[in-house]
Order: C-alpha cells, then sequence, then structure tokens
C-alpha cells in the first residue's frame, strides 16, 4: 500500500511539476508549444495520415501570425501529399534564405509505444510524441520564428522562405516534397542557401557534449538477395534450400567491413572529437586520420555504431521474407539488405563487393530503385562563423563539428540542384535514448527550446537586417 501511495504521489508530483514549468513560460512559448502540440498531433505517416492537412493547419498559423495569404502556399502533388511555402519579404539585397523542414514521420504503432505516439506529452521535463524531434521540431520551431518575425516587424534584406515538405521519410516516393517543388515550382524555393535538419546536439551525462553542422550525407542504397529453387514437399528435404544459401549469404554480408575511408567532412570530425574523447577512443581516431586500416587499431571505432557509420560504408540485413507453405521447400526467399555508401565511393561497387562477399552466385544480388548522391555542400564562412557565435553565446565551451550523416535528409536535392544545404537545429538529445525512428521519441522541454531561440537568432543574422545587427 505504502509503495502504491508513493507511485501515486510521484505521478502527481511530475504532473505539478510539468504544471508549474508551464506556468512560468512567456505568452510567445506557450503559443510555440500550441502549434508543436497541433503539429505533432496530426498524423502524418504514410500508411494513414495525411500532410496536407498538417500544411493547412499550419499555413492557418501563419496568416493568423501576419504572414500575407499571397506570401503563402499549400501545393499538393497528390492525396493526402501536401507542402506549405510561405514567404517573409524581405529588401531583396541577396539571394532569399531557405528553412525547410519535413511535416511526414515515420510509422508508430499504438501497441508498441508506451504511450499514445499522435498525443503530445510533457512528462517530468520531456515533450513525448511521434515527431518530437524528427522532423516537427523544426517545423513548429520555424513557424513560431517566422510569426515572430512578422510581429516584430522584420524586415531582412533577403527573404526569409520556409518550405514545409512531404515524404522525407520514404526514400523513392514521387511525392518528395522537396524533389516536387524543385521539379514543379523552384521559383518558390529557390534560394542562395538552406538550413535544414541533420546536424543537431548531444547531450553526454545530461550535458552539451558536442554540436554538429551537417555539410555532408552517405548515399541511399538497398539491395535484395534473392534465391529461387523448384520447391517441393518438405517430407523429401534437400540441403540446397534457398532458405539455408539466404542465411548463409547474410552470415557472411554481417561479417563484413567494408574498408575505412575518411573525407574532408569526416577528417575535421574526427580531428576535432580526438581533443575530447577518450584516450583509447582518441587513439583510434588518430589511427584513422593517419591512413591505418588495421582492424585491432580502429577496434574502438568499429565497435561504436554511430562512429563506425563515419568510417565505413555500412550494409545490413533489414527485413526477410521466404516460403509460402509450411509443409512446401521453398521456392524463393528473399532479403533486404540496406546499404548506406561513402560519399566517394562508386554505388556498383558497392553491389559488386556484396556479391563478391556471398560468392555464391545463385544468390541474386538486386539494387532497388537509384542511388541519389550528394555532394557536400562547401563550408560558407558566414553560416560558420555565425553558428560559432551564437554556441559560445548560449553553450560556451560546447565544441562544433562539420559533419556527415549517417542517414540521409531532403539536403541531397537542394545540393543536386545547386542549392548548398546546411544541417543545424540547435537540438541537443541523447542519441541512445531520444527515441527517433524508434519508440517513445522524447526531447527536453529545455533543449526544444533552446533550439527555437537559436534557430530564431541564426535566421535572423543570416537574413542580414538592421535588427538582425542589433538583436542579442
Amino acid at each position: 500500500m505504502q509503495s502504491y501511495s508513493r507511485l501515486i504521489a510521484a505521478i502527481l508530483l511530475g504532473t505539478l511539476s510539468c504544471a508549474l514549468a508551464a506556468e512560468t513560460r512567456s505568452p510567445e512559448q506557450q503559443a510555440f508549444i500550441e502549434i508543436y502540440r497541433e503539429l505533432v498531433e496530426i498524423n502524418t505517416t504514410d500508411s494513414i495520415g495525411d500532410s496536407v492537412r498538417a500544411a493547412e493547419a499550419m499555413a492557418a498559423r501563419l496568416r493568423a501570425g501576419g504572414i500575407p495569404s499571397e506570401d503563402i502556399r499549400v501545393l499538393s502533388s497528390g492525396p493526402r501529399k501536401g507542402n506549405l511555402v510561405a514567404r517573409l519579404r524581405g529588401a531583396g539585397a541577396r539571394r532569399p534564405l531557405l528553412l525547410l523542414a519535413h511535416l511526414d514521420v515515420v510509422e508508430a504503432k499504438r501497441e508498441d509505444w508506451d504511450f499514445d505516439p499522435f498525443k503530445l506529452q510533457e512528462v517530468d521535463g520531456y515533450f513525448r510524441g511521434r515527431g518530437a524531434i524528427d522532423d516537427k521540431a523544426m517545423a513548429a520551431i520555424f513557424v513560431a520564428n517566422m510569426i515572430g518575425y512578422a510581429k516584430e516587424g522584420l524586415k531582412p534584406d533577403r527573404d526569409i522562405i520556409l518550405a514545409l515538405t512531404a515524404d522525407e521519410e520514404l526514400s523513392d516516393s514521387p511525392h518528395n516534397g522537396v524533389r516536387w517543388l524543385l521539379q514543379q515550382h523552384r521559383d518558390l524555393i529557390d534560394a542562395e542557401l538552406a538550413i535544414n535538419e541533420g546536424g543537431g546536439g548531444a547531450l553526454r551525462n545530461g550535458k552539451p557534449f558536442r554540436l554538429a553542422v551537417q555539410l555532408a550525407e552517405k548515399v541511399y542504397q538497398t539491395y535484395q538477395l534473392e534465391v529461387t529453387d523448384r520447391g517441393g514437399h518438405s517430407a523429401s528435404p534437400r540441403r540446397d534450400n534457398p532458405i539455408y544459401r539466404l542465411a548463409d549469404a547474410l552470415r557472411a554480408v554481417g561479417k563484413f567491413d567494408f574498408p575505412p575511408r575518411v573525407n574532408a567532412v569526416t577528417r575535421a570530425f574526427f580531428e576535432r572529437m580526438a581533443l575530447t574523447e577518450t584516450p583509447e577512443m582518441a587513439a583510434a581516431m588518430k589511427a584513422l586520420l593517419a591512413g591505418s586500416a588495421d582492424p585491432a587499431a580502429l577496434a574502438p571505432l568499429s565497435a561504436r555504431p554511430d562512429y563506425n557509420a563515419q568510417v565505413r560504408t555500412t550494409c545490413v540485413a533489414t527485413m526477410l521474407e521466404a516460403g509460402h507453405a509450411e509443409n512446401a521447400l521453398p521456392q524463393t526467399a528473399r532479403a533486404t539488405v540496406n546499404c548506406r555508401v561513402m560519399p566517394e565511393e562508386s554505388v556498383e561497387e558497392v553491389g559488386r563487393t556484396l556479391a563478391r562477399v556471398i560468392a555464391d552466385d545463385k544468390v541474386a544480388v538486386i539494387p532497388k530503385g537509384t542511388a541519389v548522391l550528394s555532394p557536400p555542400s562547401a563550408i560558407n564562412p558566414e553560416v560558420m562563423q555565425t553558428i560559432t557565435q551564437l554556441s559560445v553565446e548560449m553553450w560556451p565551451g560546447v565544441p562544433i563539428n562539420a559533419a556527415m550523416s549517417a542517414g540521409y535528409t531532403d539536403s541531397r536535392w537542394l545540393r543536386n540542384a545547386g542549392i548548398p544545404a546546411y544541417g543545424i537545429s540547435g537540438l541537443f538529445s541523447d542519441p541512445g535514448n531520444n527515441g527517433v525512428h524508434g519508440r517513445n521519441e522524447q526531447i527536453t522541454a529545455k533543449s526544444l527550446f533552446e533550439s527555437k531561440e537559436f534557430l530564431y537568432r541564426l535566421v535572423k543574422r543570416l537574413a542580414g537586417s538592421q535588427q538582425a545587427a542589433a538583436s542579442k
């Protein structure tokens, strides 16, 4: 009975502490949370969600916040696939600045989560829900900040364009919002440079540890491994079984490491990280930078999934399908192997390497779709200096790293179209506990509000106005 009473007391205390935190917020902060809540609670998954509804909801927020209706467009490429483009007009002294965030989210099943993923919760200092980070945090922040700029009468040197888009989470979707807008309405989002997701902050022991600016990303390519056979009755089994062959092929892939590679972005990343990491990890980073391919010397890096993804191309089995009846020998066995390829590496060579590693000509290695190459964005001194200045103001002592994303973002479409993109959010989270693409996605309230302030200042300074120069 006492333990039950303590549990009830803890729940009430947690609820009370959240309520008190909400009471101390400014009207602007509370208005932002309402935008954030509305966006998170609109289901925008591919299966049953609706990004048109989300785009229209954010358009309504912008209109109510003072952005002229003629500067707000909701464009749909198909049913439930919506994109919002809004513009805060400037003096035209420079080409526009594009703010990009995606509206769609990864699937989330209620039975897999500890709570309803499409009801924003604030518990124990965290906001929780699908999209709480990826990517509705930045989307809501950009909407709230655009309203803030309009209310303060900001007159930037250049237009500020906001684009909230569909289907970033689907690698080969014909409704990818950024690609579709570039193809159909490039004039609406054409810009000198863009700010997007892809770079954020990492916490260690609850404190900011590093801040990344994404300048590059790995190339996404999926392969299907397939074995076919004539099949037969399960009462007369044969050793030449598609499932066994496929299992042997997957074991070979699982044991294989692609050779280590360093490019300009990852070299700068590891040079900085070697200054702050543990002695063992720093030694491995220095060995990598010195050109070592010795597995023993690089073992600490290879054992850390996040660092290993920066070191080499990776391929991993993600899906399986085999057989057609429990009493029949399988006629087909298939596996999906997803690869994230270093930007400078040949995608075709990765496919050939998989075939060599598998070493079984009865296992077909079939590429799915066509890889979208993603050239790195050149370092922009104005962008990097502004980010550095703001980081010193807000998180003194936290190192800033140029980074390559192991995953992909919509920056690849912009970079291929000649629009340099820089991934920076100012969102700090624990990479092993934030639930992005997994269950119970969450971000601390402190980090969310700091990100909003960081991006508010960053955009004003990059927009280049007298008010921006005088801003805090």
